[in-house]
């Protein structure tokens, strides 16, 4: 099973012809949500729309500008989206790894690597998925209104986690912008402090911006571990960075990261509602405004992604969606 470029070029291509959003730019989100239903159906996937409408959502704007816009607030009155969730027939009624990535961008920005690329290394593990032997018990879910506050995801998390129904999560957030120049990768303000060894491990690369981001906790870390491996066999190798939030999954989380900003910055993608109801969550990125000078902007636009190394993304998210291990702990408590 290999992911080819040719398709992650083009999905990334139509995807991000202009901006999309439900609010802000309808037509283009609806002409995205079309293309991705199609193509999961093609390659064999049950889809399903699911409609929400929320009303006094904390969240956020997906107003333009190269802040990250988690860090500007909004209390939304009412939000009306919809995810897509597609299953392959005959993969079961068990518990489940869920592959996400929203479709959204902000206003103004087609939005390639923010995140047209993550809908697109979606879009190839569904068609490595369905090529299984046996369907894999895999539940891709297509996120709504992401830069709105994870909205789509939280309406998400909480659907297909009832009755545990959910036992991993890999969400793709940001994932095809690759920088080789010493210097491009940047750090958060008092990152250095709260990780010192994934600082150093940048600090030692010379501050390049060529690998990918896993962002775990300590339930998932069997789970990083196996991307990172399989990232590092794929063609073209990819070195990935495993970064452990130290916060426990649940609600505790959550508070915690309230009182120590940098920790936040782990959570600002479609994983976190999942930890926050207790669910092994990986976030797998490029870091987005860490490393990408078209962040949010106008010019995140296809030609500056990197589609040999989009192969590599996909191809270990393929593989962890259907090797997804248990947690450690549980692991050495069974041996």
């Amino acid at each position: 099973m290999t992911a080819t470029e040719d398709r992650l070029r083009r999905h990334v291509e139509f995807l991000a012809a202009e901006p999309r959003s439900r609010l802000r730019a309808p037509r283009g989100m609806q002409r995205a949500e079309t293309y991705v239903h199609d193509q999961l159906a093609t390659a064999g996937w049950l889809v399903e729309r699911r409609p929400f409408d929320v009303r006094w959502q904390i969240g956020s704007t997906d107003r333009h500008g190269h802040r990250a816009l988690a860090l500007k607030p909004r209390l939304h009155r009412r939000l009306r989206g919809a995810n897509l969730i597609a299953s392959l027939p005959g993969s079961g009624t068990g518990p489940a790894v869920v592959v996400g990535a929203h479709l959204d961008s902000v206003s103004g920005s087609p939005g390639a690597d923010d995140n047209a690329s993550g809908v697109a290394v979606l879009l190839e593990t569904a068609r490595l998925l369905a090529e299984a032997p046996v369907p894999p018990r895999v539940v891709l879910a297509v996120f709504d209104m992401e830069e709105l506050g994870l909205i789509g995801a939280r309406q998400a998390a909480r659907e297909l986690g009832r009755g545990g129904g959910v036992r991993g999560m890999i969400c793709l957030e940001s994932v095809g912008y690759f920088a080789d120049t010493p210097g491009t990768q940047k750090l958060p303000l008092g990152f250095e402090r709260v990780f010192p060894e994934a600082s150093a491990a940048v600090r030692a690369g010379g501050h390049r911006g060529d690998f990918t981001l896993v962002v775990h906790r300590r339930s998932s870390t069997a789970a990083a571990r196996t991307w990172q491996r399989a990232a590092a066999a794929a063609s073209p190798s990819l070195p990935a960075l495993l970064l452990r939030d130290p916060r426990p999954d649940g609600p505790l989380g959550l508070l915690i990261g309230l009182a120590v900003p940098p920790a936040n910055h782990l959570g600002r993608s479609d994983h976190a509602p999942f930890w926050n109801r207790g669910v092994p969550a990986l976030m797998v990125t490029d870091t987005a405004n860490f490393r990408n000078p078209h962040y949010h902007r106008p010019t995140d636009v296809p030609r500056t992604l990197d589609y040999g190394r989009l192969t590599s993304v996909t191809a270990a998210t393929a593989l962890t969606a259907m090797s997804w291990p248990e947690p450690e702990s549980t692991a050495r408590f069974r041996r």
